[in-house]
């Protein structure tokens, strides 16, 4: 007979209260980023002068509403989990498929299924879905990630829903997916793979950047030519280097292609807006640049609670969303965003560190999952305020408005404090 176990004892606590604190933090943010001194609204008030709610009341809902689901995933067995992984990715994957031909468009995309003013976005849900289902098969019996029909079957498990939620044009949830990558290194997989796509993606910015591209073709030959003669002459060692050669020699000679033909004017302005964003400040540059004001004009300690003059004359798009960061530079300055960046990175290492104690594979791999696609929310959000990143509409976990998004997270998180409190239990599968 299986011994019960307290949840309340084997509970990661220190995990529990930096989530509650980040999402604490967000709702204030919310409620500050729509503030109408005007109005003069408390945080607590249900209805604003047009008989709608506040926004901080809908998250404040949300809110109640995650803890909900916290206990319900608490109550569920943990094998659940992983039992039916499979079956929860096939009927998240068939609502994706559902969205583009039934769903509610906002904000130009069309991603959310729902009833009258209710909406739930499906790929905000299928994050821990992939990862749940990504995790089953890495755990199952006899796996090995060096078996190249493994690799294939992986590939694939992320590349439905990227090409799912593409349909949807959400570019920025798309990309989410590509951070399981560093899962399959961390589970065995070569690291060829990842140094490619970085290499690649960091030619393709640097070709952006460099109006003579012929500097790029002679940098590449040099290097290819000291590599070679730098080592043992061996035809597989030159072989491989030349084929390299020739992807970075294609990836530069394709930015032009990619940057006219294959992305829409907005994607373009997005690119145009991180390499230049002065060039056209009150165009596509305006986003990039009203959110540095703000986050500059905050100083060192923040201009005040509820103070934010950039957030609440709307200068600052997107600013209860996307662009809710600036509100904490504004308004809390330095001070409040390296807190708020510290409660993050704590997360974070605290979540590697639940994924890396797990005793079987299914749980170390999901952990690893949610590590990665909290960082990547976190780095992308954080970057594209400040001009490092693209705006590419990703939420700041726990923190962006949303209830999809909330909900999302929350799964994500719980299911692996859950696999952590029962770990005692499992045995280490090899």
């Amino acid at each position: 007979m299986r011994n019960d176990v307290s949840i309340s004892n084997k509970m990661d606590w220190i995990t529990v209260v930096i989530y509650l604190s980040i999402m604490f933090l967000g709702w204030l943010n919310i409620y500050a980023a729509v503030y109408d001194p005007e109005a003069n609204n408390s945080l607590f008030h249900f209805t604003t002068d047009f008989g709608q709610m506040p926004l901080q009341m809908k998250q404040f809902l949300f809110m109640a509403a995650s803890l909900l689901i916290i206990l319900a995933i608490l109550i569920v067995d943990m094998r659940f989990y992983e039992t039916f992984a499979y079956i929860i990715f096939g009927a998240t994957m068939f609502l994706l498929l559902l969205v583009p031909f039934i769903g509610k468009e906002v904000g130009g995309n069309r991603a959310w299924l729902g009833i009258g003013s209710f909406g739930v976005q499906p790929s905000e849900f299928a994050k821990f879905v992939t990862a749940l289902a990504v995790a089953k098969f890495i755990g199952s019996v006899g796996f090995r990630m060096d078996n190249l029909r493994n690799q294939m079957i992986l590939f694939i498990m992320i590349g439905v829903p990227m090409m799912l939620i593409l349909l949807q044009k959400d570019t920025g949830t798309t990309l989410v997916f590509t951070v399981f990558a560093l899962v399959f290194f961390r589970e065995g997989m070569s690291p060829f793979l990842i140094v490619a796509g970085v290499a690649s993606a960091f030619i393709f910015v640097l070709a952006l950047l460099v109006e003579n591209e012929i500097y790029l073709y002679v940098g590449v030959g040099i290097m290819l030519l000291i590599t070679i003669f730098a080592g043992k002459k061996k035809f597989k060692r030159i072989a491989i280097l030349t084929a390299g050669a020739i992807i970075i020699i294609g990836v530069i000679g394709s930015v032009d292609y990619v940057i006219t033909d294959v992305l829409k004017p907005h994607q373009q302005n997005r690119i145009k807006a991180l390499i230049n964003p002065d060039s056209d400040p009150l165009g596509y540059g305006w986003n990039v640049t009203q959110s540095k004001i703000a986050i500059g004009s905050g100083g060192f300690m923040g201009k005040g609670f509820l103070k934010g003059t950039q957030t609440k004359f709307d200068f600052v798009p997107e600013q209860s969303t996307d662009f809710i960061f600036c509100t904490i530079g504004e308004e809390q300055g330095w001070v409040g965003s390296v807190v708020v960046i510290t409660l993050f990175v704590t997360l974070l290492l605290r979540v590697t560190f639940l994924a890396e104690r797990q005793k079987n594979r299914f749980a170390r791999a999901y952990g690893y999952s949610v590590a990665c696609i909290f960082f990547f929310h976190f780095a992308v959000n954080i970057g594209m305020t400040v001009g490092l990143f693209p705006v590419i509409g990703i939420p700041l976990p726990f923190f962006s408005y949303g209830g999809s998004s909330l909900w999302g997270f929350t799964i994500l998180l719980f299911i692996l404090l859950k696999l952590d409190a029962h770990r005692g239990q499992v045995l280490e599968r090899l």
